[in-house]
């Protein structure tokens, strides 16, 4: 249902968030680089967009994950994107975040419960005034990875695998399928590994990944208790990144990663202070909401 509006509130949010929207598209060619054996993602904080431009919020009218949303960051100046991805009925690596449907598009269910068709024709719903502003609509991994691999250089890519599924309980199965469509996707369009990192926070799937794509950088999500996430850390010396939310990171923290020999990687906040105190503790990477807040955080 649409909620009234006066057509003075309407230009005013048409002029403001129309500011705030750059056009672009994700083009132009990239040779394939040869792989190498896993290393530092970089030697200065890379500044990726979280899950593009980020979630929907005052700033960014464009669904996470989308590809116009994908297109805004790269274009604002960010070294890569962050992207999430999940697995359709039919085993079709999508990009989108939540486990339903229903909480950011017209569709309902689950998506493992939908094949991958039905899933690219729905369209992403942010509510008022958001709908305004952005028409996007699902898309699959292979999508985003055609349009990437047409620049000249491939911007970093860091992969959020989402596993959790209220319609079939998390299976590992499904988790072992998605690594391994996305195995064949990344070798089809030559993916550098130098470019890649692959995240989730289950490490049972980090180590079957790490059997499959053995080049290529992996993360393990941090974000449940310090001391027993880092114990698991331990146990996974194939996993050379630690990932964690902006409001589990510390300087300490970092430290103590960093003296383990692990990279660390932190995601979300786009608020000027939110993003000085993260870069105050001296990540690798930062998957960032604002990426202009970030680059003005780093002086770049």
């Amino acid at each position: 249902m649409s909620l009234p509006f006066s057509p003075v509130l309407r230009a005013c949010a048409l002029a403001l968030m129309s500011a705030l929207l750059l056009p672009g598209a994700l083009v132009q060619a990239s040779p394939a680089d040869t792989p190498a054996a896993p290393g530092p993602l970089s030697r200065s904080t890379l500044v990726i967009g979280h899950a593009g431009s980020g979630f929907f919020h005052f700033f960014n009218p464009l669904p996470p994950s989308s590809l116009r949303s994908i297109t805004r960051a790269l274009h604002r100046g960010a070294d890569g994107v962050e992207v999430d991805i999940r697995l359709s009925q039919d085993s079709v690596p999508v990009l989108y975040h939540d486990n339903l449907l229903n909480s950011m598009t017209n569709g309902e269910g689950c998506v493992s419960q939908t094949p991958a068709a039905a899933l690219t024709a729905l369209h992403y719903r942010g509510g008022w005034p958001y709908d305004w502003f952005q028409h996007e609509q699902v898309v699959t991994f292979e999508t985003l990875l055609q349009q990437l691999s047409r620049r000249p250089q491939f911007p970093y890519l860091h992969l959020d695998l989402h596993e959790d599924d209220d319609c079939n309980g998390g299976d590992p199965a499904c988790s072992q399928a998605l690594a391994r469509r996305l195995r064949g996707l990344l070798t089809r369009y030559h993916v550098p590994s130098t470019r890649l990192l692959i995240l989730t926070n289950r490490a049972s799937t980090l180590v079957y990944l790490r059997q499959l794509l053995p080049l290529v950088p992996l993360g393990l999500e941090m974000n449940n208790d310090f001391a027993a996430d880092l114990a698991t850390l331990r146990q996974l010396p194939g996993v050379q990144v630690a990932v964690l939310h902006k409001d589990k990171i510390t300087p300490e923290r970092s430290a103590v990663l960093h003296a383990m020999g692990r990279e660390v990687v932190v995601f979300g906040g786009r608020s000027a202070r939110a993003v000085s105190r993260v870069v105050a503790a001296n990540p690798d990477a930062y998957e960032v909401d604002n990426v202009r807040h970030l680059q003005a955080a780093l002086r770049r």
